[in-house]
């Protein structure tokens, strides 16, 4: 079945405007918004209560340390090899008793404080819910894997606490929001976020999901690759995050068969059908983000015109009768080179491919988006030649192909 996410929290505290992003204030508004699209509500995919093949569904131990609130000692602070294992006690005194007004995101799978620790680092802190049926031993296992992950271009895991029923995850906290809010809140008429820097921020993104699926023994399949959790630093990099649960998958393995969760309209049609989970999996996501960074618009969207809902369908409707122009997010300052939005639209079309085996590894994406890149700049420097146009009009005519390859 379909859950639905908790309703968003007013923009001062949603991070993720339609669901909590991980980690991350929210930037500044200029205005509060009085339209419908601030209540939307986020389907996230979770079918919770059936049991896989691949994934264990194993019962909290009960001989751990008392729960939140006992006034028992809490457990002896343990230093991992890539963070810590923090006490509740902890975490409660780093967020003020998990106050209220520390809150700043929640949705499906849990809640997200802000935090300062004793040492007066910043963290964020995230209180998953949800969680019932995964064993200490599991979490552990998983969680330190993932921990051990370090990537410019992914938030780090600092450490994690298990106490009693609480799994609690601790990240670096990135204070410029999350691509979320930053394409869908009010920013004004005009975009802060110009070509270029939509550009950096999907490399970068490509860039942090290439090391999970490929620079990692187990690989680590995201799960839930959106625009709430890809954060932003001042400096507008990207950072991906909460894949603080996501899957590993060892190299022996094509695939795991496990629950089906995500986010609706960005889980690929194979595993929402059939909870057969790989990279594959994260690179249509991925495909979806690129659509959504170029449009401005959301992977669904109901108060949009019939044939406009779903933005795949309509993205290649629009592609497919040679209309790539008109895709363009209105907010953006200036209209990007024919040239590089074509590519861009080439490599997201083939990140959404209904033929999981047809898609790119993250790898190849990365090498697409530079060698875009490159051919953009040169482009730039020796301005719009008549030389060029011919290769411009067969790129238009690809692309257009393509449009109409996966629109039959």
């Amino acid at each position: 079945m379909l859950k639905h996410a908790d309703t968003p929290l007013p923009f001062p505290r949603n991070t993720g405007n339609r669901a909590f992003s991980g980690t991350g204030s929210p930037p500044p508004r200029s205005s509060s918004r009085d339209s419908s699209r601030d209540r939307k509500i986020e389907h996230r995919v979770v079918f919770s209560d059936r049991a896989s093949s691949g994934e264990s569904r194993g019962t909290a131990s009960g001989c751990e340390t008392a729960s939140f609130g006992s006034g028992s000692v809490g457990p002896e602070v343990s230093h991992l090899g890539w963070g810590r294992w923090y006490t509740l006690r902890e975490l409660e005194a780093a967020t003020n008793g998990l106050c209220e007004e520390n809150v700043i995101g929640e949705g499906g799978y849990g809640i997200v404080y802000r935090g300062v620790l004793g040492d007066g680092t910043k963290v964020a802190v995230k209180n998953l819910l949800n969680n019932r049926g995964q064993a200490e031993k599991e979490f552990k296992v998983e969680v330190e894997v993932i921990g051990r992950v370090r990537h410019k271009n992914l938030v780090r895991l600092l450490g994690y606490c298990v106490e009693g029923a609480y799994r609690m995850l601790v990240y670096e906290y990135v204070d410029n929001g999350n691509l979320d809010q930053w394409l869908h809140g009010d920013v004004g008429e005009v975009s802060p976020l110009t070509w270029d820097i939509r550009m950096n921020i999907i490399l970068g993104t490509a860039k942090g999901l290439a090391y999970l699926h490929e620079g990692l023994e187990p690989k680590v399949v995201h799960r839930d690759v959106k625009s709430s959790n890809i954060l932003l630093d001042r400096q507008w990099n990207a950072k991906v995050s909460d894949f603080g649960l996501a899957k590993l998958i060892c190299s022996e393995r094509s695939y795991v068969t496990t629950r089906v969760m995500g986010t609706f309209g960005y889980v690929a049609p194979e595993y929402a059908c059939t909870g057969m989970l790989n990279e594959k999996s994260d690179v249509y996501s991925f495909g979806i983000l690129i659509m959504e960074l170029i449009s401005g618009r959301s992977p669904v969207d109901y108060s949009r015109a019939q044939g406009e809902v779903n933005l795949v369908d309509w993205l290649k409707a629009m592609v497919g009768n040679r209309k790539s122009e008109e895709v363009v997010d209105p907010k953006l300052p200036e209209m990007p080179a024919s040239k590089a939005l074509k590519r861009v639209l080439l490599v997201a079309l083939r990140c959404v491919d209904p033929d999981a085996t047809k898609r790119p590894k993250m790898g190849h994406v990365i090498h697409m988006l530079e060698a875009d890149d490159l051919l953009f700049s040169d482009e730039r420097r020796i301005g719009r030649e008549s030389s060029h146009s011919h290769r411009c009009e067969q790129e238009n005519h690809a692309v257009a192909k393509l449009g109409d390859k996966r629109l039959g």
